[in-house]
């Protein structure tokens, strides 16, 4: 969340951001939210001084009954009576002149780093890095929806029968190559420095505001109805949450962790190739990279974070690039994000597999978490990156990799699956 003191003393770097975001009336909601504020302050002001008045008030009343003044002391009373009724009155209004900025604040989107590039839709993304080639594979490649009903690895029908449509299940070598993954994710985590932790998949809602997914993307998340809990979009909402209200000690930073759950969402499905298959699931399974960091070296980590993504899609054999998102194809909390995609060969088109994001102080803020330098509160940043999300990365693996034997595992894989082909 943005703050009241950055977007007062930075009101035109905070109207371009957000225009940079496509926020409707960006310098409107500005003077907005700061009109609340100096409404605010002028009321909890006006009760301040009737304070002093009404403070100031009851101590001559004291002094007025010893010396027998008993009707002036009682005009006092009146009158002190009548100050208490009227500071209640301002205090009263000024929490709700706070209500209604903090209601209109959270509304807006984090402000973009000034390397992102300008752009409404994906078509203005910018692309950063690219590895490997495009694999040659045979005029009649299949698709991995295909291939997973060739090899009876993956069954959207049973899915369908149980659950509904994206709730895929896996079976044989297709529920070993989903463990396989898992656990090489996890371990290239844990090698680069990374502490495990197995979160909570339901989260309550002070969590989804804690990481911006609320009050901004309800419809896109399961609730249950009876305790109000949500499913986890990402393991990025209860990790970072692991930090709410928490004061970290300076050396104990950074902080890195690693986690797999489960992810669902609700995001409404669409007909075509690019929803086919594994490419949209309602559930998936995910390894989150998430850190916390001093502000200084969030941007060195973000890069990091980046790297790491990138060396384990190298060491998976898939021909992958690196974009940075513009303004418009950005998260709601991200001041930064770089999407990694990998080629699906029979498609013929990129899959986003992860996106790695910088959001600076704008969770942290809304989490408060913070650390002291130098005896001085300040808030941390915090960092969250896909290392990876599973099902498009099983499709590009499926895919790339098919011949006249099967489907060939990369080689880094094999200790992890017991098998060299899924055939």
């Amino acid at each position: 969340m943005l703050t009241i003191p950055f977007i007062r003393a930075n009101s035109e770097v905070t109207i371009q951001g957000l225009r940079k975001k496509h926020v409707a009336n960006a310098a409107e909601i500005v003077n907005q939210v700061l009109s609340m504020d100096d409404a605010r302050k002028t009321l909890l002001q006006q009760a301040e001084a009737l304070l002093e008045k009404s403070n100031a008030a009851a101590k001559e009343i004291g002094g007025l009954m010893q010396s027998g003044q008993k009707e002036l002391a009682e005009a006092k009373r009146s009158e002190t009576a009548a100050l208490k009724s009227t500071i209640k009155e301002r205090e009263e209004a000024a929490k709700v002149a706070e209500k209604a900025m903090l209601d209109l604040l959270v509304t807006l989107p984090n402000l973009p780093h000034s390397s992102v590039p300008a752009g409404k839709t994906a078509e203005d993304n910018e692309i950063t890095f690219t590895w490997g080639s495009v694999p040659s594979l045979a005029s009649d490649a299949q698709p991995h929806w295909d291939l997973i009903k060739k090899y009876d690895i993956i069954d959207f029908d049973l899915g369908n029968k149980i659950t509904g449509a994206g709730f895929p299940v896996y079976k044989g070598k297709g529920a070993r190559l989903q463990r396989a993954l898992i656990n090489f994710f996890l371990d290239e985590a844990i090698h680069a420095g990374y502490y495990e932790i197995q979160p909570p998949i339901l989260i309550n809602e002070d969590s989804g505001f804690g990481t911006g997914q609320l009050p901004d993307k309800e419809g896109q998340m399961y609730v249950t109805k009876e305790e109000g809990l949500y499913l986890i979009p990402t393991a990025e909402v209860p990790i970072t949450n692991l930090y709410r209200d928490v004061i970290v000690n300076e050396k104990e930073l950074p902080i890195k962790n690693v986690g797999h759950t489960p992810c669902f969402r609700r995001e409404a499905g669409s007909w075509g190739a690019h929803v086919r298959g594994l490419n949209r699931l309602h559930q998936f399974d995910k390894i989150e990279i998430v850190q916390i960091q001093m502000p200084e070296n969030s941007y060195a980590a973000l890069e990091e974070m980046s790297q790491h993504v990138q060396r384990i899609l190298q060491k998976l054999g898939l021909h992958y690039r690196v974009l940075r998102l513009c303004g418009g194809d950005m998260g709601f909390a991200s001041a930064l994000t770089y999407d990694m995609e990998v080629w699906s060969g029979a498609q013929n088109r990129w899959l986003e597999v992860s996106s790695v994001s910088n959001f600076e102080t704008f969770q942290a803020n809304r989490l408060k978490l913070r650390t002291k330098v130098d005896g001085k509160s300040i808030l941390c940043h915090t960092l969250n990156g896909s290392a990876l999300a599973l099902p498009r990365i099983v499709a590009a693996i499926l895919e790339n990799n098919q011949g006249p034997d099967g489907i060939k595992m990369p080689e880094v894989l094999v200790p992890y699956t017991g098998f060299t082909h899924i055939s």
